[in-house]
């Protein structure tokens, strides 16, 4: 038998446990003062009104006054542990799907929408923080109710609170029946919902694209197109909701009906008091009033059980690429790379990226790779801090299988400046910083000095202090580039690779941060991705690839004289 997904989440509610028993007790005293109330509303009228007792009004006045005022202060006292509770649950939960999402393998994110990970890391998670923070006290506190309330009518009149309680249990059963339909469609409410946001975010990161080609009106009736399925998702729901209200409103008020007027037969024969009949109604409502919550609460429990569905969805999707048992701790890397009959296939593609891969590097040396695009450049660099693991063979760093490295050891050794540089909303100076936070300035100036990057920061009215925008979208390409190559080489790797790292720029800037690498790359292993001629001639050893495997090795004056597609490639750029 599968476990509820709500009760999957066991694991964020066990710290707070204290607290839970805290709040149930608390809410056990609730329960207590309310079942009280009715017994002091009886005495008030067959004692007070009765015999006209000004001084027992007087003092069951006082006495309500005392347990309201008390009620008051302990459902306060309730509200905030309850309230506190929930949030950190929906805190704690939120870092955990986080942490799970930063360790999940780039081959998750290749085939995951953006939009559908905020999603549930937000909506989903508030679903769920919402039922642990009402609906779990509604129910807790429908349970002490009702085995309060069942107790004492039976104790002061069986048949009557049989009578009495006829309408409840077709309520229950529609309560049930309607928690059946109303997860499945709270899931699909999620889902769209996840779309939605996914639509969202890819057209505010497109904004500039979609305004270039005049699509504004295109891309409007997409997201009206998601906008509408959201909302009739969330209006099948309502519709749900609304067939099972009013049924139980009726019910409710039939329990009234019957309780007056069968108990209002036995008062008329003297049977049993008005006032015990006021307070058996008092019970009979306050019996009815949980069980018509129950509609709410299970329309609450139905909408946290899909949100804790999409939110396990992704808590259970174990990382591909994680250390092993026993991990090899790297000390300082060498620099020696080696590629043994790689070959690498992705989940979604047909054919293999990468076959029959031969590659030997020492340390220190630069390796420009080449070749058109798609012919597995890029695909070869990320098996070096194993972004991607293998399907053949093996990748060695400094004779250690990469898949036996600890990742931590292996990743904070090599820099990258991918292809598209990514910055965050931060400042100049945090990003540059941001493999190496505990840098000191000089070492940041002194790397942004080496990326040709020190000049045009410092023009800024704030420096280094400078804000960038989103994904660095208030700087050139080039400039977002020459940042990106700044961060990578304070870190100081022993490994260094460039994917095409100075596309982004002009003839002179890539000429002046070329001078800047030829010495930033002593010392160091570095694998260039490059189309232009002028930035792999000096290369110590080229590598040409084309379609998956390595077609021709050598320096530049080998793979002239070679005549190969190298030869190609370079006779065309110097046509153009």
């Amino acid at each position: 038998m599968k476990t509820h997904p709500i009760f999957r989440l066991n694991f964020v509610i066990r710290p707070y446990l204290g607290k839970i028993g805290l709040a149930s007790l608390n809410l056990l005293i609730l329960t207590g003062l309310s079942l009280y109330v009715p017994r002091v509303l009886r005495n008030v009228i067959d004692e007070g009104l009765a015999n006209s007792d000004s001084d027992f009004l007087a003092r069951s006045a006082l006495l309500l006054l005392g347990l309201g005022l008390l009620t008051a202060a302990l459902s306060g006292i309730q509200r905030y542990v309850v309230e506190w509770i929930a949030a950190h649950i929906g805190y704690d939960l939120r870092n955990k799907i986080y942490d799970h999402i930063q360790h999940l393998s780039f081959s998750f994110h290749d085939h995951s929408q953006t939009g559908q990970l905020i999603s549930r890391c937000i909506e989903d998670v508030r679903a769920v923080q919402n039922f642990f923070g009402g609906s779990v006290v509604e129910l807790a506190q429908l349970i002490f109710l009702t085995v309060g309330a069942v107790w004492v009518m039976l104790a002061a009149n069986v048949p009557l609170t049989l009578i009495g309680m006829l309408p409840i249990f077709p309520m229950v059963w529609m309560t049930f029946e309607f928690g059946k339909r109303i997860t499945a469609m709270f899931f699909k409410v999620d889902n769209v919902l996840g779309d939605l946001s996914a639509r969202l975010q890819e057209n505010v990161s497109g904004v500039q694209v979609i305004r270039a080609f005049a699509r504004e009106q295109y891309e409007m009736e997409r997201f009206d197109e998601t906008n509408r399925a959201y909302y009739d998702a969330r209006v099948q729901v309502i519709g749900t909701w609304a067939k099972v209200m009013p049924s139980t409103d009726f019910l409710v008020t039939l329990c009234t009906i019957l309780i007056l007027w069968f108990g209002g037969q036995l008062a008329l024969q003297g049977e049993i008091s008005v006032g015990e009949l006021v307070a058996f109604n008092a019970y009979v409502l306050m019996l009815a009033a949980p069980a018509q919550q129950l509609t709410h609460l299970v329309n609450a429990a139905g909408e946290a059980s899909a949100g804790a569905k999409r939110v396990l969805e992704v808590l259970d999707t174990a990382p591909e690429i994680e250390s092993p048992a026993g991990a090899v701790e790297l000390p300082v890397l060498q620099g020696a790379v080696e590629f043994r009959e790689v070959g690498l296939k992705y989940l979604d593609e047909k054919k293999d990226s990468l076959s029959g891969i031969n590659l030997r590097v020492q340390p220190n040396q630069l390796i420009a790779l080449m070749g058109a695009t798609g012919s597995g450049k890029t695909s070869l660099v990320n098996l070096i801090p194993r972004f991607y693991d293998v399907s053949s063979g093996v990748v060695l760093v400094d004779g250690v299988d990469v898949r036996q490295a600890e990742l931590t050891s292996l990743r904070r050794q090599i820099g990258i400046v991918l292809q598209t540089s990514l910055l965050f909303s931060d400042t100049v100076r945090a990003n540059i910083a941001y493999g190496r936070p505990d840098a000191t300035e000089e070492e940041i100036f002194a790397a942004a000095r080496a990326a040709q990057a020190h000049d045009f920061i410092t023009g800024f009215a704030e420096g280094y202090n400078t804000l960038v925008g989103e994904r660095g979208v208030t700087l050139s390409g080039g400039q977002r580039q020459r940042i990106a190559i700044a961060r990578a080489l304070l870190l100081n790797p022993r490994i260094l690779i460039l994917d095409d790292s100075t596309s982004s720029v002009d003839t002179q800037t890539e000429a002046l941060i070329q001078q800047a690498l030829d010495t930033l790359m002593e010392g160091r292993t570095t694998f260039v991705i490059a189309h232009r001629l002028s930035t792999v001639r000096r290369a110590d050893l080229i590598v040409v690839m084309d379609k998956g495997r390595i077609v021709e090795t050598g320096t530049h004056a080998d793979l002239l004289a070679l005549g190969g597609l190298y030869k190609q490639i370079h006779d065309l750029q110097l046509a153009q």
